[in-house]
């Protein structure tokens, strides 16, 4: 009975298909409860970011038009876990009735295309644009069993290969710079205090826009890392050890390091523009540089991490920028400044093994821009 099923044309054509999306186009199954005779995979890189495989008979009008309002509420929900603003969805038919009267090419953001056999997907105009090399790779020289084993070793395979991947990113290493920068924010303020020179590095480092346009340039970075007190100094080390520790882990520690620079010195910059010509410090304008990172990152995770960053990351930012605005004391200006420089350089550099090379020259474009006009703004416009 075994060998019936895995012997029946639809079985097979199913098995090839599924060795066609998962093996070359990088599809991942998605786990639906009560859903039957049904496959659903998704690649947010590609043009259709959900593919089904129907295998289920579909006889008439009142049936399929059930079966597309299934299909856009599951999708509803899957772009809603991804933060998806589009999911074009392939549905592939391939027992559809021929009382099925409805044009089934008209309906938005769900393509439907019906296949009885292999030859049928030459004449899908659908299939010959998005996965042109389709029925190429549909051709196995293996046949029944022999076929099914190796369509299940390929697969098997792959995904072993893909859960390295991700083990390799998502494994916790020791976060060597966070704990540097920790270090070096605790040294200048308790060293300074027990000598009794606190007020005078404060003085000669802080951001300070009038100092900084005669020539201290330095002061940009050197107060990122200078506290106003205690709580300031606790709280900030706590979110850095939070917050960076995850961006270091994930992204590389040399890539970390850059965003948290990056970002410091593009919320001194913001503090110089909006802030007059009060003085600023404090690492918070690198840490929201930091949580802009984690967001980026989570955008290209998001199969993974998508209800954390929805969730968690994003409110925490906006709760964060609303307490800076009703607050006294908050330079939230440095805060802005850093969330959107540590945003853009993280596009610039890139998440391993997802952002393409078109998407990192573009972030550098706008990081450079971004930059120069923060520039001018602080040291040319304002002054």
């Amino acid at each position: 009975m075994e060998n019936d099923i895995l012997m029946d044309d639809k079985n097979i054509l199913v098995m090839k298909l599924l060795h066609y999306f998962i093996i070359d186009k990088n599809y991942n199954p998605i786990i639906l409860q009560g859903v039957e005779n049904e496959i659903w995979l998704e690649n947010l890189d590609e043009d259709y970011k959900v593919v089904r495989i129907v295998s289920g008979y579909i006889h008439n009008d009142e049936q399929f038009n059930f079966d597309i309002f299934k299909t856009k509420r599951i999708v509803k929900k899957i772009k809603k876990k991804t933060l998806s603003f589009r999911m074009d969805t392939l549905s592939i038919f391939l027992d559809l009735g021929d009382n099925v009267s409805q044009d089934i090419h008209a309906i938005p953001h769900v393509e439907c295309v019906k296949i009885n056999t292999e030859a049928d997907f030459k004449k899908s105009d659908v299939i010959k644009r998005v996965f042109p090399d389709l029925v190429k790779k549909l051709k196995f020289n293996e046949k029944g069993m022999a076929l099914f084993a190796k369509i299940t070793s390929d697969i098997n395979e792959h995904n072993k290969k893909d859960a390295k991947k991700i083990n390799s990113v998502f494994k916790n290493n020791f976060p060597m710079i966070t704990y540097w920068l920790i270090a070096i924010n605790v040294i200048l303020y308790v060293i300074p205090i027990l000598f009794g020179q606190y007020n005078n590095l404060i003085n000669g480092y802080c951001v300070w826009g009038p100092a900084i346009r005669d020539g201290q340039y330095y002061r940009l970075l050197t107060g990122i890392f200078l506290h106003g007190g205690i709580f300031h100094l606790l709280f900030n080390c706590y979110a850095l050890y939070v917050i960076g520790s995850q961006v270091e882990n994930y992204l590389s520690k040399f890539k970390f390091l850059v965003i948290y620079l990056v970002a410091g010195i593009s919320g001194s910059l913001f503090s110089m523009i909006f802030g007059g010509n009060y003085a600023s410090i404090g690492a918070s304008g690198a840490i929201f540089g930091l949580m802009g990172a984690l967001v980026y990152f989570g955008y290209h995770y998001r199969v993974y991490l998508g209800n954390v960053v929805k969730s968690q990351i994003i409110p925490l930012i906006v709760l964060n920028l609303m307490l800076g605005f009703f607050m006294t004391g908050i330079d939230n200006f440095a805060h802005i400044g850093g969330l959107i420089g540590g945003t853009l350089i993280s596009i610039a550099l890139g998440v391993k093994d997802k952002s393409t090379w078109f998407e990192q020259m573009n972030g550098w474009i706008i990081t450079i821009i971004f930059l120069i006009f923060a520039y001018y703004m602080a040291f040319i416009y304002v002054a």
